[in-house]
């Protein structure tokens, strides 16, 4: 094999380099342009956004770069779409917090586009290096945007909790895949694959117990229970855009994570993981609905609220087939943008005295900005599942998806929980619609809030009303993944 890095390689990863110029570019505009110069660095981080997306388009079909350490495929192209889209209505969210915060925005853009860079490779990683480079990257930029706001002891301490936190699972993470590669002598998942078909290996405890470490690290980045324990507080703590795209972005970019590595790379463990994922995606959606309804900040109860959607996503791993892959895709997409659509209105309440996350802040919303309160009861509604919003579709694909694949006590579960989290997904459009004293924060709207809360609002209305083109692609995008081995290995 040809050693080095040829041109078609470069072509194939040209959204990935275009990221990573404008990310530099964003550093060098800090130092020239004047202080006070926030507006101007948004501009310029959306039009590297922008431009990365558009490079998206240049290429299509199936394709193994950097001698098989990159895949570059539909798969790839989804999960891509949804971070640079995440990526770009933070920016948008971000502008008039960092002013009120006082922070710099040249290194907080940086940031962000580092932290998508990381979830892109990740996405199309095929390999435990590629792997662990792309959700190190990520991570390490989550580390520090966390607590980028230095003043603010919530803050640090969220990120000293979630460093602390992630460090130790990554050690799991990376011990159980040092066994993997132990096992089958590579580190490239589609090659691992068909050693482990093996019976000699198949049933090796080292084998298992390796799949056991690897779920627990995964468990970690999804903030799956027992894994949990970081989030609440790293929620709470960290600036709001930052905890909006954390709770979208990271999620998005693990659950790629995982299905690269379970279904391309250990379908032939499919039983003894299935088993691990159904008891994570029970207690899961359990705990996080019973800890969110005693919740009164938002940011805690929409944590607890992540952690039982990460449980319903799942589900979908959970039936193993290729319509479960896909359900779990297209709930990813839809819930980027009704928890993204919820941290905006709460960015909205923020003033330099007050935080605005209380459900307090939110009494009586409807009489003093009727736009804002309709749009959060749209995505609580979503949240909850409740038609004709696209969180409906969603859960319905999921649990229909495990229905079909014969696991009907799991649907029932998912069914009875959604209908628990309406509780304090109501509560708090009772704060906004039938408390008169209006005593909350007074919102503040600009126009690149109006825009994030209009683009969220849209994608939460089409898509429960007309769904069927988003799955349609999510469907193709199931197609390049190894489902067929999961399907063949099943009973």
């Amino acid at each position: 094999m040809p050693a080095g890095v040829s041109l078609r390689d470069f072509y194939y990863l040209l959204p990935e380099l275009v990221l990573t110029g404008g990310a530099l570019l964003v550093l060098i505009a800090d130092v020239l342009l004047p202080r006070r110069s926030g507006h101007a660095l948004a501009w310029i981080t959306l039009l590297v956004l922008a431009a990365t997306l558009a490079s998206l388009g240049t290429f299509s079909g199936t394709h193994e770069v950097a001698h098989g350490l990159i895949a570059v495929d539909e798969f790839a192209l989804f999960f891509k779409v949804v971070f640079l889209v995440s990526a770009a209505v933070t920016v948008l969210m971000s502008v008039r917090y960092l002013e009120i915060e006082g922070a710099s925005p040249g290194e907080y853009y940086f940031l962000i586009l580092c932290a998508t860079l990381g979830m892109m490779i990740l996405a199309g990683g095929i390999d435990l290096i590629t792997i662990f480079i792309g959700l190190e990257t990520m991570a390490v930029s989550f580390y520090i945007l966390v607590g980028f706001i230095k003043p603010n002891q919530k803050s640090n301490e969220a990120a000293v909790k979630y460093f602390l936190l992630g460090a130790f699972s990554l050690g799991i993470l990376l011990y159980g895949m040092s066994l993997l590669y132990g096992l089958s002598g590579t580190t490239n998942l589609r090659v691992m694959a068909p050693v482990f078909f093996g019976p000699e290996t198949r049933h090796d405890p080292r084998l298992i117990l390796a799949v056991m470490l690897v779920v627990a690290g995964v468990g970690f980045k999804i903030a799956a229970v027992p894994f949990h324990m970081w989030a609440p507080d790293v929620y709470e703590g960290a600036p709001t855009p930052v905890t909006a795209f954390l709770s979208v972005g990271s999620k998005a970019a693990s659950f790629a994570m995982i299905l690269r590595i379970f279904l391309e790379g250990l379908p032939a463990m499919v039983h003894d993981w299935q088993i691990l994922f159904e008891a994570l995606a029970i207690v899961t959606m359990t705990v996080g609905n019973l800890a969110a309804l005693t919740q009164t900040n938002l940011k805690r109860m929409l944590a607890y609220s992540s952690i039982a959607h990460a449980g319903y996503i799942l589900i979908g791993l959970v039936a193993g087939t290729p319509r479960g892959v896909s359900a779990m895709l297209i709930y990813l997409f839809i819930y980027t943008f009704m928890q993204l659509g919820a941290f905006t209105v709460i960015v909205l309440m923020r003033r330099r005295d007050v935080v605005g996350d209380e459900l307090k802040d939110f009494s009586g919303l409807h009489f003093r900005h009727p736009y804002a309160a309709f749009a959060m009861l749209l995505f609580m509604l979503s949240l909850g599942g409740i038609p004709p919003t696209a969180g409906f579709m969603g859960k319905f694909w999921l649990f229909s998806a495990a229905i079909d694949a014969h696991y009907y006590w799991l649907a029932v579960i998912g069914v009875l929980n959604s209908a628990v989290s309406l509780y304090y997904y109501i509560r708090l459009v009772v704060f906004m619609y039938l408390k008169k004293d209006a005593t909350g924060s007074e919102p503040s709207t600009t126009p690149a809030l109006t825009v994030a809360l209009a683009i969220a609002v849209v994608a939460t209305i089409y898509i429960g009303i007309y769904p069927r083109v988003l799955f349609e692609i999510a469907e193709a995008s199931a197609r390049t993944l190894g489902v067929v081995g999961i399907t063949a290995a099943l009973p």
